[in-house]
């Protein structure tokens, strides 16, 4: 367990994610030390606790414990490897490399930074570079992206290219300012490059995006936190769904009729578990409904093997959709089995060939890297199967377990078993990619991604997903419709940093609560957009 104690709430949040990056496997526990009344009210993920004389003697079972204290206009950091600590998972990480680091169980490295009143996201940054330093020298341990633990890395890269900064000048402003590797301030700045080349086809003023969700699966995988349900539960109720989303759409088409829809996603669970009807049906919906004469792309997102059929790509392929998925994930049967997923490697290929058949020119394929008991080896087989099928997009997503998904909730039953990404798996795929001829398009972040890594999407010259690119870049508004779906309504005049105000409002995630909640769901969408 490590604990974090502050003398006043701040930075409580960045300061958690930073310490979690490091050590992954870690409790972080924090604390205040000040008064309560100076925390009554903040609604923080802490807990209150007087700090004795005794100091970091009272956490007897914390491995480390870190002190934030303001004092005057500085804040002193203050790092101690506790001689007791239990489950003590640095003492054999810990590096002697220098005078200043900890040597022994007990000792203290102490530094400080000073204050800045009027920027204050300036004084977060010095607080992150000062806690990335302490910890690199303690352990020895470097990460990829440095003190980013946000989930938009390349926003950064973006806001810079859009002052007219030079590749030098935001490779100089991400390294000093961030810490982050080579390699991935070069991947930030090629991608930024390519999301603004695409963007500036999109009306951030007088467009928007249209999300559909479908919270269906044909099982729940292991890692999987995503808002889903087992479609044989809920099988009878799917045209009740369908009616409720309709009426949520209707709402969505009245309120935005003088705008111009820019791309529409149907994602989920598995939007393929629908019925060829029940497709049809939706999709003749939404065309009936919108005037589609300024969208760039409609994706419905197949996904698992298992749920494709030739009478759902047919469907799909006579209302005009543009581009799908077909998701392995892996191509190692055994890791299929391990994660609940109920098709084979031989699936997912008559799959795509299937698709290719009926004339789908635009498929996307997603993988994970960090499965359990997947070696390199195992990803190179998976990326060469890949490469014979040849999609025209590839996402590399680095496995990120959820406190909601199997992974976590039944991790005993997976606690012997490794799950290991670095950046060879990374690099791996990368080369395998351009070897197909894709390009890094759109880049992620999530928290408790293996390797410290990233998600990446590859393509095809011409085939980039442009919804993907704006949900990352949050500069236009997307409505959200289905249960679970969340809706972004995206203010144009950019505030002072070149960020955008971003206000939400969230269906609930019940299938059942969201059937009958309907029109409380419409109302919150009137709130938010009024």
């Amino acid at each position: 367990m490590i604990v974090v104690v502050f003398n006043k709430p701040d930075f409580e949040y960045d300061v958690h994610s930073l310490l979690k990056e490091f050590f992954p496997q870690e409790d972080v526990q924090m604390y205040y030390s000040c008064p309560p009344d100076e925390v009554e009210g903040k609604n923080l993920a802490c807990t209150h606790h007087e700090m004795t004389d005794d100091g970091v003697k009272e956490f007897a079972d914390a491995s480390q414990v870190f002190k934030i204290d303001y004092v005057g206009d500085e804040i002193a950091v203050e790092w101690t490897l506790n001689r007791a600590g239990g489950n003590n998972s640095m003492t054999g990480e810990m590096q002697q490399t220098d005078e200043s680091d900890i040597k022994t169980a007990g000792e203290s490295i102490c530094t400080k930074i000073s204050v800045d009143s009027a920027e204050r996201k300036e004084t977060k940054n010095r607080l992150k570079l000062a806690l990335y330093s302490m910890i690199e020298k303690g352990t020895g341990k470097s990460l990829p992206w440095g003190t980013l633990s946000g989930i938009r890395p390349t926003k950064i890269a973006m806001k810079c290219i859009e002052d007219g900064m030079s590749d030098k000048e935001t490779y100089d402003y991400l390294k000093e300012t961030y810490l982050a590797s080579d390699e991935k301030i070069d991947l930030s700045i090629g991608i930024a490059k390519r999301e603004k080349a695409l963007l500036d086809k999109v009306d951030y003023d007088n467009g928007y995006s249209l999300y559909i969700g479908i919270p269906f699966c044909p099982s729940t995988c292991a890692y999987c936190s995503f808002t889903s349900y087992p479609l044989g539960v809920w099988k009878n109720r799917v045209d009740d769904y369908l009616d409720a989303l309709e009426k949520e759409i209707d709402y969505t088409a009245q309120k935005f009729y003088h705008k111009k829809l820019n791309s529409i996603y149907i994602g989920g669970g598995t939007p393929t578990t629908l019925s060829p009807a029940q497709l049809d049906r939706l999709i003749r919906k939404i065309k009936c409904s919108f005037d589609l004469k300024d969208c760039l792309e409609f994706t419905v997102e197949a996904g698992r093997p298992d749920s494709i059929t030739r009478e759902k790509l047919l469907a799909l392929k006579k209302n005009g959709i543009s581009r799908i998925s077909v998701n392995p994930q892996t191509m190692k049967q055994q890791t299929l089995d391990i994660i609940g997923r109920h098709h084979t490697v031989d699936d997912t290929i008559q799959s795509f060939k299937l698709a290719r058949e009926l004339g789908f020119d635009n498929i996307n394929m997603d993988l994970i890297i960090g499965l359990p008991e997947e070696t390199l080896d195992d990803v190179r087989h998976t990326m060469e199967l890949v490469k014979d099928m040849a999609p025209d997009n590839v996402t590399i997503h680095s496995l990120a377990v959820k406190r909601a998904a199997r992974l976590t909730i039944f991790k005993d039953r997976y606690s012997d078993m490794q799950m290991v990404n670095t950046q060879e798996h990374m690099d791996l795929c990368a080369a395998y990619c351009k070897q197909m001829g894709l390009e890094p398009y759109y880049l992620y972040r999530q928290k408790g991604m293996a390797g410290n890594m990233e998600n990446v999407g590859y393509a095809a010259k011409g085939k980039a997903g442009v919804y993907n690119i704006l949900i990352m870049e949050e500069k236009q508004t997307i409505v959200a419709c289905g249960a679970g779906a969340s809706t972004k309504r995206v203010w144009p005049v950019p505030n002072p940093d070149g960020t955008h105000r971003i206000d939400r409002c969230e269906n609930v995630k019940d299938v059942g609560q969201y059937i009958t909640r309907i029109d409380e769901m419409i109302e919150r969408k009137q709130r938010l957009f009024d």
